[in-house]
Protein backbone atom coordinates (compact mmCIF):
# COMPACT_ATOMS: atom_id res chain seq x y z
CA UNK A 1 0.00 0.00 0.00
CA UNK A 2 1.39 3.42 -0.98
CA UNK A 3 1.84 6.13 1.63
CA UNK A 4 -0.69 8.31 -0.18
CA UNK A 5 -3.34 5.60 -0.28
CA UNK A 6 -2.70 4.78 3.37
CA UNK A 7 -3.10 8.44 4.35
CA UNK A 8 -6.35 8.73 2.37
CA UNK A 9 -7.75 5.66 4.09
CA UNK A 10 -6.71 7.03 7.46
CA UNK A 11 -8.52 10.31 6.75
CA UNK A 12 -11.62 8.43 5.54
CA UNK A 13 -11.74 6.52 8.82
CA UNK A 14 -11.18 9.69 10.82
CA UNK A 15 -13.92 11.61 9.00
CA UNK A 16 -16.37 9.12 7.62
CA UNK A 17 -19.41 11.38 7.43
CA UNK A 18 -20.63 14.95 7.58
CA UNK A 19 -21.53 14.35 11.22
CA UNK A 20 -17.94 13.27 11.92
CA UNK A 21 -16.71 16.47 10.30
CA UNK A 22 -18.89 18.59 12.58
CA UNK A 23 -17.76 16.69 15.67
CA UNK A 24 -14.08 16.89 14.75
CA UNK A 25 -14.31 20.62 14.03
CA UNK A 26 -15.99 21.06 17.41
CA UNK A 27 -13.04 19.38 19.07
CA UNK A 28 -10.92 22.18 17.59
CA UNK A 29 -13.34 24.72 19.13
CA UNK A 30 -14.74 25.57 15.71
CA UNK A 31 -18.54 25.33 15.56
CA UNK A 32 -19.77 24.73 12.02
CA UNK A 33 -23.40 24.47 10.94
CA UNK A 34 -24.54 21.53 8.83
CA UNK A 35 -24.09 23.34 5.51
CA UNK A 36 -20.49 24.33 6.24
CA UNK A 37 -19.63 20.91 7.66
CA UNK A 38 -21.04 19.34 4.48
CA UNK A 39 -18.99 21.62 2.22
CA UNK A 40 -15.79 20.92 4.15
CA UNK A 41 -16.48 17.18 4.09
CA UNK A 42 -16.97 17.23 0.32
CA UNK A 43 -13.86 19.37 -0.20
CA UNK A 44 -11.89 16.72 1.65
CA UNK A 45 -13.42 13.64 0.07
CA UNK A 46 -14.04 14.58 -3.57
CA UNK A 47 -11.48 16.33 -3.35
CA UNK A 48 -12.24 19.81 -4.69
CA UNK A 49 -11.19 23.35 -3.74
CA UNK A 50 -13.59 25.12 -1.37
CA UNK A 51 -14.44 28.80 -1.74
CA UNK A 52 -15.71 30.39 1.48
CA UNK A 53 -17.35 33.80 1.19
CA UNK A 54 -18.80 36.04 3.86
CA UNK A 55 -18.34 39.27 5.74
CA UNK A 56 -14.99 39.89 7.40
CA UNK A 57 -14.72 38.17 10.74
CA UNK A 58 -17.27 35.36 10.32
CA UNK A 59 -14.68 32.57 10.64
CA UNK A 60 -13.59 31.78 7.09
CA UNK A 61 -9.86 31.71 7.82
CA UNK A 62 -10.47 29.91 11.12
CA UNK A 63 -12.31 27.16 9.23
CA UNK A 64 -9.16 26.37 7.25
CA UNK A 65 -7.04 26.46 10.39
CA UNK A 66 -9.42 24.11 12.20
CA UNK A 67 -9.38 21.71 9.24
CA UNK A 68 -5.58 21.58 9.29
CA UNK A 69 -5.58 21.04 13.06
CA UNK A 70 -8.07 18.19 13.00
CA UNK A 71 -6.13 16.47 10.19
CA UNK A 72 -2.86 17.10 12.04
CA UNK A 73 -1.33 18.47 8.86
CA UNK A 74 0.45 21.76 8.09
CA UNK A 75 -1.46 24.86 7.08
CA UNK A 76 0.23 26.81 4.29
CA UNK A 77 -1.25 30.28 3.95
CA UNK A 78 -1.04 32.68 1.04
CA UNK A 79 -2.32 36.11 2.03
CA UNK A 80 -3.53 37.89 -1.10
CA UNK A 81 -3.21 41.61 -1.70
CA UNK A 82 -3.49 44.05 -4.60
CA UNK A 83 -0.67 43.44 -7.06
CA UNK A 84 0.35 39.97 -5.84
CA UNK A 85 2.04 37.92 -8.56
CA UNK A 86 3.80 34.60 -9.14
CA UNK A 87 7.03 35.75 -7.49
CA UNK A 88 5.23 36.15 -4.15
CA UNK A 89 2.77 33.28 -4.56
CA UNK A 90 4.52 30.50 -6.44
CA UNK A 91 8.28 30.84 -6.86
CA UNK A 92 11.17 33.08 -7.66
CA UNK A 93 14.73 32.45 -8.73
CA UNK A 94 17.61 32.85 -6.32
CA UNK A 95 19.36 35.57 -8.30
CA UNK A 96 22.27 36.12 -5.88
CA UNK A 97 23.08 32.43 -5.98
CA UNK A 98 22.78 32.35 -9.77
CA UNK A 99 25.13 35.34 -10.03
CA UNK A 100 27.62 33.65 -7.72
CA UNK A 101 27.50 30.56 -9.91
CA UNK A 102 28.13 32.65 -13.04
CA UNK A 103 31.13 34.39 -11.46
CA UNK A 104 32.54 31.09 -10.27
CA UNK A 105 32.16 29.61 -13.73
CA UNK A 106 33.87 32.63 -15.29
CA UNK A 107 36.81 32.32 -12.92
CA UNK A 108 37.29 28.60 -13.63
CA UNK A 109 36.45 28.67 -17.33
CA UNK A 110 33.51 26.35 -16.80
CA UNK A 111 30.93 26.30 -19.59
CA UNK A 112 27.36 26.84 -18.47
CA UNK A 113 23.98 26.35 -20.08
CA UNK A 114 20.64 27.89 -19.21
CA UNK A 115 19.61 24.62 -17.57
CA UNK A 116 22.52 24.94 -15.18
CA UNK A 117 21.13 28.19 -13.80
CA UNK A 118 17.40 27.52 -13.93
CA UNK A 119 17.04 24.30 -12.00
CA UNK A 120 15.62 23.15 -8.66
CA UNK A 121 18.77 24.20 -6.77
CA UNK A 122 18.10 27.84 -7.63
CA UNK A 123 14.34 27.82 -7.14
CA UNK A 124 12.84 29.51 -4.07
CA UNK A 125 9.45 27.94 -3.34
CA UNK A 126 6.68 30.25 -2.21
CA UNK A 127 3.41 29.07 -0.57
CA UNK A 128 1.71 27.57 -3.65
CA UNK A 129 4.77 25.59 -4.71
CA UNK A 130 5.44 24.54 -1.11
CA UNK A 131 1.93 23.08 -0.94
CA UNK A 132 2.35 21.17 -4.21
CA UNK A 133 5.73 19.78 -3.19
CA UNK A 134 4.71 18.71 0.31
CA UNK A 135 6.09 15.19 0.81
CA UNK A 136 2.99 13.87 2.59
CA UNK A 137 1.76 11.37 3.43
CA UNK A 138 -1.16 13.59 4.41
CA UNK A 139 -1.92 16.55 2.17
CA UNK A 140 -1.42 20.05 3.52
CA UNK A 141 -4.25 22.54 3.80
CA UNK A 142 -3.51 25.40 1.41
CA UNK A 143 -5.29 28.58 2.44
CA UNK A 144 -5.54 31.24 -0.28
CA UNK A 145 -6.81 34.02 1.93
CA UNK A 146 -8.83 37.03 0.73
CA UNK A 147 -8.51 36.23 -2.96
CA UNK A 148 -10.85 39.13 -3.70
CA UNK A 149 -7.96 41.49 -2.85
CA UNK A 150 -5.97 40.17 -5.84
CA UNK A 151 -6.71 41.06 -9.46
CA UNK A 152 -8.15 39.20 -12.45
CA UNK A 153 -4.73 38.19 -13.75
CA UNK A 154 -3.90 36.46 -10.49
CA UNK A 155 -7.21 34.59 -10.59
CA UNK A 156 -6.35 33.36 -14.10
CA UNK A 157 -2.91 32.32 -12.85
CA UNK A 158 -4.60 30.11 -10.20
CA UNK A 159 -6.80 28.15 -12.60
CA UNK A 160 -4.27 25.40 -13.33
CA UNK A 161 -3.63 24.93 -9.62
CA UNK A 162 -7.33 24.79 -8.77
CA UNK A 163 -8.24 22.44 -11.58
CA UNK A 164 -5.28 20.08 -11.75
CA UNK A 165 -3.22 20.55 -8.57
CA UNK A 166 -0.38 21.57 -10.85
CA UNK A 167 1.59 24.64 -11.92
CA UNK A 168 3.77 25.37 -14.92
CA UNK A 169 7.15 27.01 -14.48
CA UNK A 170 8.42 28.07 -17.91
CA UNK A 171 12.08 27.17 -17.28
CA UNK A 172 11.28 23.76 -15.74
CA UNK A 173 7.89 22.60 -16.96
CA UNK A 174 4.75 21.43 -15.20
CA UNK A 175 4.94 20.41 -11.55
CA UNK A 176 2.07 18.20 -10.38
CA UNK A 177 1.42 17.46 -6.72
CA UNK A 178 2.03 13.90 -5.59
CA UNK A 179 -0.17 14.68 -2.58
CA UNK A 180 -2.69 17.28 -3.87
CA UNK A 181 -3.32 19.93 -1.20
CA UNK A 182 -6.71 20.57 0.33
CA UNK A 183 -7.37 24.05 -1.03
CA UNK A 184 -9.51 26.60 0.80
CA UNK A 185 -10.05 30.05 -0.71
CA UNK A 186 -11.65 32.88 1.22
CA UNK A 187 -13.28 36.07 0.00
CA UNK A 188 -14.88 39.02 1.77
CA UNK A 189 -16.72 39.68 -1.50
CA UNK A 190 -15.29 43.14 -2.00
CA UNK A 191 -15.61 42.25 -5.69
CA UNK A 192 -17.03 39.35 -7.71
CA UNK A 193 -14.65 36.54 -8.57
CA UNK A 194 -14.38 35.20 -12.10
CA UNK A 195 -16.74 32.39 -13.07
CA UNK A 196 -13.78 30.22 -14.06
CA UNK A 197 -12.57 30.24 -10.46
CA UNK A 198 -16.01 29.47 -9.06
CA UNK A 199 -16.56 26.59 -11.50
CA UNK A 200 -13.52 24.82 -10.09
CA UNK A 201 -14.64 25.19 -6.47
CA UNK A 202 -17.29 24.10 -4.07
CA UNK A 203 -18.94 27.19 -2.62
CA UNK A 204 -20.21 28.12 0.83
CA UNK A 205 -21.43 31.42 2.19
CA UNK A 206 -20.74 31.90 5.92
CA UNK A 207 -23.08 34.27 7.71
CA UNK A 208 -22.80 35.82 11.15
CA UNK A 209 -23.81 33.32 13.83
CA UNK A 210 -27.00 33.65 15.81
CA UNK A 211 -26.52 35.19 19.26
CA UNK A 212 -26.96 31.78 20.92
CA UNK A 213 -24.31 30.21 18.67
CA UNK A 214 -22.02 33.17 19.26
CA UNK A 215 -22.33 32.60 23.01
CA UNK A 216 -21.13 29.02 22.47
CA UNK A 217 -18.20 30.20 20.36
CA UNK A 218 -17.17 32.91 22.82
CA UNK A 219 -17.31 30.58 25.81
CA UNK A 220 -15.10 28.06 24.02
CA UNK A 221 -12.47 30.72 23.31
CA UNK A 222 -12.65 32.57 26.65
CA UNK A 223 -12.87 29.63 28.99
CA UNK A 224 -13.74 31.24 32.32
CA UNK A 225 -16.20 33.90 31.17
CA UNK A 226 -19.61 33.94 32.82
CA UNK A 227 -22.63 32.99 30.76
CA UNK A 228 -24.33 36.27 31.69
CA UNK A 229 -21.52 38.34 30.20
CA UNK A 230 -21.23 36.15 27.11
CA UNK A 231 -24.97 36.47 26.42
CA UNK A 232 -24.92 40.24 26.89
CA UNK A 233 -21.96 40.69 24.57
CA UNK A 234 -23.47 38.43 21.89
CA UNK A 235 -26.74 40.38 21.99
CA UNK A 236 -24.93 43.73 21.93
CA UNK A 237 -22.75 42.70 19.00
CA UNK A 238 -25.79 41.43 17.11
CA UNK A 239 -27.49 44.82 17.55
CA UNK A 240 -24.33 46.60 16.40
CA UNK A 241 -24.37 44.54 13.21
CA UNK A 242 -27.95 45.60 12.57
CA UNK A 243 -27.10 49.28 13.07
CA UNK A 244 -25.86 51.80 10.51
CA UNK A 245 -22.12 51.30 11.01
CA UNK A 246 -19.53 50.87 8.26
CA UNK A 247 -17.57 47.98 9.80
CA UNK A 248 -19.78 45.49 11.66
CA UNK A 249 -17.83 43.54 14.29
CA UNK A 250 -16.94 39.95 13.50
CA UNK A 251 -16.72 36.96 15.78
CA UNK A 252 -13.07 37.76 16.50
CA UNK A 253 -14.05 41.21 17.80
CA UNK A 254 -16.74 39.67 20.01
CA UNK A 255 -14.14 37.30 21.46
CA UNK A 256 -11.69 40.18 21.97
CA UNK A 257 -14.35 42.22 23.75
CA UNK A 258 -15.28 39.38 26.09
CA UNK A 259 -11.61 38.67 26.80
CA UNK A 260 -11.01 42.35 27.65
CA UNK A 261 -14.06 42.53 29.89
CA UNK A 262 -13.11 39.30 31.59
CA UNK A 263 -9.58 40.58 32.15
CA UNK A 264 -11.02 43.68 33.85
CA UNK A 265 -13.12 41.50 36.14
CA UNK A 266 -16.41 42.62 34.58
CA UNK A 267 -19.21 40.13 35.12
CA UNK A 268 -22.09 42.14 33.69
CA UNK A 269 -22.28 44.81 30.98
CA UNK A 270 -23.53 48.25 31.79
CA UNK A 271 -23.47 51.52 29.87
CA UNK A 272 -20.35 52.88 31.56
CA UNK A 273 -18.34 49.70 31.02
CA UNK A 274 -19.43 49.53 27.43
CA UNK A 275 -18.38 53.12 26.81
CA UNK A 276 -14.92 52.48 28.30
CA UNK A 277 -14.27 49.27 26.31
CA UNK A 278 -15.97 50.04 23.00
CA UNK A 279 -12.58 50.15 21.25
CA UNK A 280 -12.25 46.40 21.77
CA UNK A 281 -15.16 45.70 19.44
CA UNK A 282 -15.54 48.74 17.15
CA UNK A 283 -12.33 49.84 15.45
CA UNK A 284 -13.59 52.97 13.68
CA UNK A 285 -14.26 56.16 15.63
CA UNK A 286 -17.17 56.94 13.29
CA UNK A 287 -18.82 53.63 14.19
CA UNK A 288 -18.36 54.33 17.88
CA UNK A 289 -20.00 57.71 17.41
CA UNK A 290 -22.98 56.11 15.64
CA UNK A 291 -23.45 53.58 18.43
CA UNK A 292 -23.08 56.17 21.18
CA UNK A 293 -25.51 58.52 19.44
CA UNK A 294 -28.11 55.75 19.31
CA UNK A 295 -27.67 55.16 23.04
CA UNK A 296 -25.41 52.52 24.53
CA UNK A 297 -28.16 51.45 26.89
CA UNK A 298 -30.10 50.15 23.88
CA UNK A 299 -27.38 47.54 23.34
CA UNK A 300 -27.52 46.21 26.88
CA UNK A 301 -30.21 43.77 27.84
CA UNK A 302 -30.28 41.89 31.11
CA UNK A 303 -30.48 38.17 30.17
CA UNK A 304 -32.26 37.52 33.44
Amino acid sequence: MSKRFGAEEEIRKLIGSVEDMGVMLGKQDYLADDALATSMFLALRLPQPLLLEGEAGVGKTEAAKALADLLDTPLIRLQCYEGIDAAEALYEWNYPRQLLKIRLADSTGEKMSEEDLFGPDYLIARPLLQALQHPGPRPVVLLIDEIDRADDDFEAFLLELLGEAAVTIPEIGTITAEHPPIIVLTSNRTRDLHDAVKRRCLYQWIDYPTPSREVEIVRRRVKDVSETLAVQVAEAVSRMRDSDIQKPPGIAEAIDWVAALNMLGIEKLDEETMDQTLGSVLKYSEDQEVVRAAGLNSLVEDPA
